[in-house]
């Protein structure tokens, strides 16, 4: 390459501005305006109207019977756990490689992250290692959809099912994403989304848990709402230390003109990948993470590369 890098003086590639995000239009405002309208701004009652609705549209989205919004996706994860009555002390299996909040919301279930490593072809849990970490006080296996990949969900659904364990996936990262036709969220027990700023969809903040157990279903209801039996939703026989997690209507609004945006961009964010996939592979020294073919539908929240410093001079990966 004859040319200087643009950070050691050279012609930069791009000289326009990137796309600002989140993307939004008219759609978005006039949700708002409906919100301000109704003089119905909060959670309460929960579900309320824009949160029934965000949740019936998401359900059908993503495959599940069930869709309960929340704060955000830390708390969903937590509220999961709490949902399915998982043990005090309980050990959860996870991927080492995940932002905090998968570890933080395990511990304020009650329970303690064990740690697992990642296959290097896709950065996602190795089912061979949670095989090894399980234990007489393992309960439950929660596995992270990476960037652009899946976690293994045909052999963690067997080691669950064998073991008589809770599975519980972290789809921060996969709204939309599909293993073998079956949408991310709805293969597990329960599926958690974080609708944070930076995520593939999103309100600012705001969180979903889904299931497609009835019982699993009306305890995430509750926990949402301050521990309340409310009808529809007071089914079950224990009472519930919940929290108010309930998502605002001005959230669930917006979220539920993002959902209609999300098929469209995927398609474009697909068709990228695919471009971009196929120049970085004449590039030596830096290689795309392995797409498994199980995967029928993948999303795109990050892109990694792996980096070979041996083809660039030793150069270290951040310079």
């Amino acid at each position: 390459m004859a040319e200087k890098l643009a950070v050691h003086g050279g012609n930069p590639v791009r000289t326009r501005p990137w796309p600002h995000w989140p993307e939004f239009g008219e759609a978005e405002r006039v949700a708002l305006h409906r919100v301000l309208d109704s003089h119905n701004w909060g959670g309460h009652p929960s579900p309320n109207v824009e949160a029934r609705e965000l949740s019936r549209e998401f359900a059908a989205y993503v495959g599940s019977r069930y869709a309960v919004p929340t704060l955000n996706g830390t708390i969903s994860l937590t509220l999961a756990l709490q949902a399915a009555r998982v043990s005090p002390g309980a050990e959860i299996i996870t991927s080492a490689y995940t932002f905090v909040a998968t570890a933080s919301a395990i511990v304020a279930a009650g329970c303690v992250p064990v740690f697992v490593d990642v296959l290097p072809d896709t950065y996602c849990m190795d089912p061979d290692q949670v095989a090894a970490a399980l234990g007489a006080r393992t309960e439950a296996i929660m596995p992270v959809h990476l960037a652009c990949s899946m976690a293994d969900m045909d052999r963690l659904g067997e080691l669950a099912q064998r073991g008589g364990l809770l599975l519980v996936e972290d789809c921060a990262h996969a709204h939309g994403a599909c293993w073998r036709g079956r949408g991310a969220g709805s293969i597990g027990d329960f599926g958690s989304f974080s609708m944070q700023s930076t995520k593939l969809l999103t309100a600012g903040e705001g969180g979903i848990v889904t299931t497609s157990d009835d019982t699993y279903e009306q305890r995430l209801q509750s926990l949402v709402n301050c521990g309340r039996k409310e009808p529809g939703y007071d089914e079950f026989p224990e009472r519930l230390l919940g929290m108010n997690a309930r998502i605002t209507e001005w959230q669930a609004a917006v979220l539920r003109e993002q959902l209609r945006r999300l098929p469209e961009q995927h398609e474009r964010r697909a068709e990228q990948i695919e471009r971009f996939e196929k120049q970085i592979a004449a590039v030596p020294g830096l290689r795309p993470l392995v797409r498994d073919e199980r995967v029928t539908r993948r999303t795109a929240y990050q892109f990694i590369l792996r980096y070979d410093s041996g083809c660039f001079a030793g150069a270290a990966r951040d310079e």
